[in-house]
């Protein structure tokens, strides 16, 4: 997998960052180098909000959950989220069987680009809230 970090705001404490290729846990522990290498880093620089953009990810193999389930939790302490956005049908399907849904929440903005990312943070932001008032 490969990935850009797009943007990131430490005084609002939200990165965008576009994943690109094959998501592979299976065999490339892709979730693992993600998180130590990239999460980590920003997480020590308060950032507990991420973006994951996913619409090119077009295959997702999967592995144990224990490193999305860190990523959670912690960013879960800040008030903070996950989010995979766009990521394609088939992909989704291979994401939801093995239940990482419930560490990364799947939003669909197809028009995402029009937006400023502060923009489109505070959508983001208030649909979360929206779904946990209900």
């Amino acid at each position: 997998m490969y990935l850009k970090i797009l943007f990131v705001d430490h005084e609002q404490h939200i990165a965008i960052i576009e994943l690109l290729g094959e998501w592979n846990d299976a065999i490339e522990n892709d979730i693992m180098e993600l998180k130590r290498e990239i999460i980590d880093v920003l997480y020590k620089q308060k950032i507990f909000k991420f973006l994951l953009i996913a619409e090119n990810v077009l295959n997702f193999h999967s592995s144990d959950k224990e490193y999305y389930q860190e990523w959670f939790e912690e960013t879960s302490e800040e008030n903070g989220w996950i989010v995979a956005l766009n990521m394609p049908a088939a992909t989704q399907q291979d994401f939801r069987k093995k239940k990482l849904q419930y560490y990364i929440e799947l939003m669909e903005i197809p028009d995402w680009r029009i937006y400023h990312p502060i923009h489109l943070f505070q959508k983001i932001d208030e649909q979360l809230m929206k779904r946990l008032d209900n």
